[in-house]
């Protein structure tokens, strides 16, 4: 029996990957083999992008948390680590919005973590 190809399935896959590689520069945008190696090499750098955005993140809060307390004359590692000791539940996040944009309510954390 010859061997049949479904060229319907491997023109679809095709077309996906030339769809995800439209608007790159170059022969990446048109040329098969190149377009598929620059899809794969963004989806990898896709994957560990979002994996930096958390940290990246949480590095920004920490900051901006740091920046807050010191204001009212601590530390960052001393007031998370009475944050923890008083059993505060208050996340980083949090914290890094009420420093921003919510000064009044972050010095009254910081008063009763001072207690």
């Amino acid at each position: 029996m010859p061997r049949s190809t479904n060229s319907v399935a491997s023109r679809a896959r095709r077309k996906k990957i030339m769809k995800l590689a439209k608007g790159y520069f170059g022969r990446r945008k048109n040329v098969w083999t190149v377009a598929k190696n620059a899809v794969e090499k963004a989806g990898v750098y896709a994957y560990t992008g979002r994996k930096h955005k958390k940290r990246n993140f949480r590095a920004l809060w920490i900051q901006r948390i740091n920046a807050g307390v010191r204001e009212h004359g601590l530390s960052y590692s001393k007031f998370m680590g009475e944050l923890s000791k008083q059993e505060i539940q208050l996340n980083r996040k949090v914290l890094a919005d009420l420093a921003m944009n919510h000064p009044d309510a972050f010095k009254a954390v910081v008063d009763k973590v001072k207690k």
